[in-house]
């Protein structure tokens, strides 16, 4: 894991006079994050498994037809994990695109996926101009459709980035009541983010939609009327000591990384005491909510 680094930005000074912060400082937030911690998300997701014992990155890599499906994207990349574990089910012969609007992450990506170098993309999930339509079998997503503000653009864009047969298929938040113990992961942290940002909660990253299953499944209805939409709730498991655990936990939310340094210890104190309360000798177990949704599209779909 990354050596924890505090983060401060317009986003979270904008919280601190109780201002509704802008869709540009939300994006530049992020941005700064993940210049100061790239390839964070990989460290817990990779180790989190479903029952089958399948990563998330896995479980989307899953819904990939090698026979059907050789033009895939992956938007918000990241640090390249989902390309590289896509190449591996896929093979040599499939044409595989990354986007993400940050630098930092599509190092990353270049060194994990030194063949890709011309197909990996900085930009937008809101505004891929530079990509024609219909140049997609499958479009995947992990985790970041959570965290993005103009969700309906982005998948109008996906949209049209689909050829007629095509699949979105994205891992976002889930229900925090299918995971026993997330609840109280997310209120100890939060508990140390709203002494600064006592408003952090209510207005968290991204568009609230996204992470209530039956709002998610309206909004992409709204954009793919006559689509087959499946949302599936899944929960993830991490198996660790309790040591472990508060790091790759903290280190896997936002949140924590608006913490200042010294709370961010006692932060860390917090979890280790909780998992050490909730486990079994020294092996505990962190529960991760997530909702995989899929959009098929009909062949003979409208795509105005």
């Amino acid at each position: 894991m990354n050596e924890f680094i505090h983060n401060e930005s317009d986003w979270m000074h904008s919280l601190m006079r109780g201002e509704r912060p802008s869709d540009e400082s939300l994006r530049e937030h992020l941005l700064l994050v993940h210049r100061n911690n790239p390839g964070f998300t990989e460290s817990c997701a990779l180790k989190c498994q479903d029952i089958s014992g399948r990563n998330s990155y896995e479980l989307l890599a899953s819904l990939i037809d090698p026979k059907r499906n050789s033009h895939i994207l992956d938007l918000a990349c990241g640090s390249g994990v989902l390309l590289e574990i896509c190449r591996q089910r896929c093979g040599p012969k499939s044409e595989l695109t990354g986007v993400d609007m940050s630098a930092e992450e599509l190092v990353l990506a270049r060194q994990r996926n030194p063949d890709l170098e011309n197909n990996l993309y900085e930009g937008l999930a809101q505004d891929l101009h530079f990509i024609g339509d219909d140049s997609f079998d499958i479009v995947l997503c992990h985790w970041a459709l959570t965290l993005m503000d103009q969700v309906p653009v982005v998948l109008q864009e996906v949209k049209r980035l689909l050829k007629k047969n095509g699949i979105f298929a994205a891992i976002v938040d889930g229900d925090p009541k299918t995971a026993p113990g997330y609840d109280e992961v997310h209120k100890i942290i939060y508990s140390f983010v709203t002494q600064r940002y006592p408003s952090y909660s209510e207005t968290d990253l991204g568009d609230p939609r996204v992470r209530d299953g039956v709002s998610l499944e309206r909004l992409v209805r709204q954009a793919f009327t006559d689509a087959e939409v499946k949302i599936e709730p899944v929960v993830f498991y991490l198996d660790a000591t309790p040591d472990v655990l508060a790091r790759e936990v903290a280190g896997f939310f936002y949140a924590s990384f608006v913490v200042a340094p010294k709370e961010h210890d006692h932060m860390l104190e917090q979890l280790e005491k909780f998992f050490v309360e909730q486990g079994k000798g020294n092996r505990c177990r962190f529960s991760l909510p997530v909702n995989k949704l899929v959009v098929c599209l009909s062949p003979d779909i409208d795509r105005g």
